[in-house]
């Protein structure tokens, strides 16, 4: 494994730490400026929505920039927000740092998707991706719960300060072991006057790339639809104590942290078969909690599961958006970040609706499994418009950039078998 993937790595745990943490820390928050819970959930809230609005934004402004610079500028980014949250005097400025914080999100994931396939040889980029995700799953193992109990024991600004130093840590590790030009376009594109831009913007004129973003949305936003609301499940229908609910959700991560890691593996033998593999097992998962959730065994192993499913969809999806965006992955996988956040919003919202229906605290389980059914559907779709030899305009564009990338390219597309897309160790 590059040690640059270790340095992507240490930022995503910065960043899924901080993420995730403020839940468990609402109530210090709300006591320290004296406004209420609800109020203090602006801080998740928004820093959902600086992901969704930060990572295209971020992705076009540094259309000229080196990866290597950009995701230094992200870190920066992400320093200055968790700092300024750590010290705010008032929660005005608390929740400005939060949204300074995620506007590093999507754009440090999306770019750094980009440079950790770029490491590896063709036939391992799925997993490099899944390396660098790993610090996110294991932010919900590790990160989280020290985290919380780091807030809750002490102060939870003692919390957003680790977290600051956490991301300094990152910051040097890309600045001293990313390579310079890692990921990076040719200069000439680079600094073609619109040119990148152009190219950019081009990947979403191909349909699989926005197959693959709906997907992203459909498919683990489903997983978002239960875990949203698993401590009502937990406690009303599973039985568990409010205080079992944590290391519930630590359980939740280590699935997430075995999803990830299988997820990347297999994607680069099989991604279409992984993807459809994952999904369904997502869909089957969810439906059938509602009802495991009903018994404390069950209802923990099923949680795993779901996590491990869930989080098995990332890494395909990660990688098919940048198989279809060649030369112009940046804003397209920062994008297809993006797509997550507004996936799990989305099935929170969903999910919400059905728990007010009055009809059992485990009815967002099937608004979950309803999602990943959906996006099954779109993968089977995506699969049989490629069989259908429709080959997509960036895929085209790449194929123009030189015998390398149409090479590389061709092997996204060339082996179809039964109707299912097997990419032939490539990208």
């Amino acid at each position: 494994m590059p040690l640059a993937l270790l340095a992507l790595a240490i930022g995503a745990f910065g960043i899924g730490t901080t993420e995730f943490v403020v839940t468990g820390l609402l109530p210090e928050i709300s006591d320290e400026y004296g406004v209420s819970v609800p109020t203090a959930g602006f801080t998740t809230s928004g820093y959902a929505l600086g992901v969704v609005v930060g990572a295209p934004v971020l992705a076009i402004a540094g259309a000229r920039v080196t990866r290597k610079r950009m995701l230094l500028v992200t870190m920066v980014l992400f320093i200055a927000g968790n700092l300024v949250s750590a010290v705010a005097p008032a929660f005005g400025v608390m929740l400005a740092g939060r949204v300074v914080a995620s506007l590093a999100h999507g754009a440090f994931f999306g770019i750094g998707s980009v440079v950790a396939a770029s490491l590896v040889a063709p036939e391992k980029r799925a997993g490099a991706i899944a390396w660098m995700f790993t610090g996110l799953t294991v932010a919900n193992v590790v990160g989280v719960p020290a985290g919380t109990l780091l807030g809750q024991q002490v102060s939870w600004r003692l919390t957003f300060g680790a977290i600051t130093l956490i991301g300094v840590v990152a910051l040097v590790g890309v600045a001293a072991l990313v390579p310079r030009g890692a990921g990076d376009a040719p200069a000439g594109e680079r600094s073609a006057a619109g040119g990148g831009l152009r190219r950019e913007l081009a990947a979403f004129r191909d349909s699989q790339v926005l197959l693959a973003m709906a997907m992203t949305v459909l498919g683990f936003g489903g997983v978002f639809a239960a875990i949203t609301y698993i401590a009502p499940m937990m406690t009303d229908a599973a039985g568990y104590a409010e205080s079992s609910v944590t290391w519930l959700l630590m359980l939740f991560g280590v699935g997430l942290v075995a999803g990830n890691l299988i997820g990347g593996r297999y994607a680069d033998r099989a991604l279409m078969p992984m993807l459809y593999t994952s999904l369904a097992a997502l869909a089957v998962a969810l439906a059938a909690f509602t009802v495991t959730a009903n018994n404390k065994v069950a209802a923990a192993v099923t949680l795993m599961l779901i996590g491990a499913f869930g989080f098995a969809t990332v890494p395909p999806l990660q990688k098919r958006v940048l198989d279809h965006a060649p030369g112009a992955a940046t804003l397209a996988s920062a994008v297809n970040i993006g797509a997550f956040n507004l996936g799990n919003a989305l099935a929170a919202w969903l999910g919400g609706l059905a728990l007010s229906a009055g009809a059992g605290a485990t009815l967002p389980n099937l608004v979950g499994a309803a999602m990943a059914v959906s996006a099954l559907a779109l993968a089977v779709v995506a699969a049989r418009l490629e069989r259908g030899g429709r080959r997509p305009a960036a895929v085209a564009a790449g194929a123009a950039a030189g015998p390398v990338v149409a090479a590389e390219e061709a092997e996204a597309v060339d082996v179809l078998c039964g109707g299912v897309t097997r990419p032939s160790g490539g990208v």
